[in-house]
């Protein structure tokens, strides 16, 4: 994990921490100028290619990579387990290898966050963390780049999470950390994020001025909120828990009144997909404080500059 002092150029995307402050602040500003200038990074890497692997199902991760990577002259190849001998015992370590023979980077959504470093540390070309059961640090780039474009600014911005602690918290408290927000957490107990994530995200914002804080009470987050972000309460592999989480979670859910608590320009965030009547209220998720759409757009922008920087190595510095 990279410390606000460190400046070290990323070879690999694995969680949001792998950046420093600057670097953020470097992604998101490429993101938005590619925003503001569509057809400026077309064919800039013509001719390259992109491995992406998908062992969990998937929409917005799978769309949003293969059009960045289309955007900028790259060939996304988007392989299945039953594609890959992964499915017949070849090693991680093996295929890793393989891919970074044909490709110039390569995308991984799947359970183990250390099967991810695993390839990562084979493969000589970067790897990205598409999604692992640990971190969703893609996801949390276009969150902060929504926050930022609707406040025109990531320091100071109070964002709260209610709900499960899972892996978009991991990532969110990452990258809150790093750009000096101030991250609110209301889990009930037994769903917090894991200690040694809110552990480490609270050492990048010493170092920022952000601030991590953990609740029960999920009224006591969400007060003063710029912005209010949910997940689902059942995530893949969760479904034998089903019912145990509605029931602990029910009390989590963002409706109008817990939104009302927050600032009244406040915007409601979600990664999605989104089940209206669970964690959110449809009224929430369809009305007018809503920024969730925005916020999808986002993860082909922000991808888009996150692919441009791991392998033309440009962060500027």
């Amino acid at each position: 994990m990279a410390t606000a002092e460190t400046r070290v150029t990323p070879k690999d995307f694995l969680r949001v921490a792998d950046l420093t402050p600057d670097q953020l602040e470097r992604l998101l500003d490429l993101a938005a100028e590619m925003e503001d200038e569509p057809d400026g990074w077309i064919d800039s890497l013509r001719g390259r290619s992109v491995a992406c692997y998908f062992a969990k199902p998937s929409t917005r991760t799978r769309v949003s990579f293969a059009a960045a990577a289309a955007r900028l002259g790259m060939n996304p190849i988007v392989l299945r387990p039953d594609e890959l001998q992964l499915g017949r015992g070849e090693p991680i370590a093996d295929t890793a290898r393989a891919l970074a023979g044909y490709c110039d980077a390569i995308v991984v959504r799947t359970y183990a966050q250390s099967d991810i470093e695993e390839m990562a540390a084979a493969a000589p070309v970067p790897v990205v963390n598409a999604l692992s059961d640990d971190h969703h640090p893609c996801q949390a780039l276009a969150d902060v780049l929504t926050v930022r474009e609707w406040f025109g600014r990531l320091a100071g911005i109070r964002l709260a999470y209610v709900g499960d602690g899972n892996n978009v918290v991991h990532s969110l408290l990452e990258a809150g950390a790093l750009a000096g927000m101030e991250i609110a957490v209301a889990s009930p107990p037994g769903y917090a994020p894991r200690e040694d994530v809110v552990a480490g995200a609270r050492e990048l914002a010493a170092a920022t001025g952000a601030s991590i804080e953990l609740f029960d009470d999920p009224r006591e987050a969400v007060r003063g909120a710029h912005a209010v972000y949910t997940d689902v309460w059942v995530s893949m592999g969760d479904d034998a828990e089903r019912e145990e989480r509605l029931r602990t979670l029910r009390p989590y859910q963002v409706d109008e009144e817990l939104l009302a608590l927050a600032r009244p320009e406040a915007i409601f965030l979600h990664c999605l997909p989104a089940h209206r009547g669970e964690e959110v209220a449809a009224a929430v998720i369809d009305g007018p404080q809503s920024a969730v759409w925005e916020q999808a757009a986002n993860r082909e922008t922000t991808e888009e500059a996150l692919l441009y920087m791991l392998v033309t190595g440009g962060w500027g510095e």
